[in-house]
């Protein structure tokens, strides 16, 4: 990983309280995985960043090293890692995610949390 690339991750991370670095941006994914945590997030109406990593070779394979985590999606809360699509949805679905931005202060719509949930438990 490259010094540039480190230090861009870095800032990204310590500059915003809520990153996704995935493939393609919010409004445009470029895969599945990246689309549903974007969407999540979207949904829930947290504000955050995306950084898409397919515009740049040294952040692609950098976070991966940055975050010791072989995939991409991958999200950051207030400067920590969180986890990738699994986690994240597996969060979701458990009301990890809304305790953990409530924790950090994140500002996010429990209506729509609880919408997501209620989608995914009709059956």
């Amino acid at each position: 990983m490259t010094d540039a690339a480190q230090i861009q991750i870095k800032s990204e991370v310590e500059a915003n309280d809520v990153v996704l670095f995935m493939k393609g941006t919010s409004e445009m994914p470029q895969c599945g995985f990246s689309s549903r945590v974007a969407g999540v997030l979207n949904y829930m109406g947290v504000s955050f960043k995306d950084v898409n990593v397919l515009a740049d070779e040294g952040i692609r394979e950098g976070i991966k090293a940055y975050s010791d985590w072989p995939t991409i999606p991958q999200l950051y809360v207030k400067g920590e890692f969180i986890g990738g699509c699994d986690i994240i949805t597996e969060m979701t679905l458990s009301g990890e995610l809304d305790t953990l931005f409530s924790e950090k202060g994140v500002a996010f719509d429990k209506d729509a949390a609880e919408k997501i949930r209620e989608a995914n438990t009709a059956g």
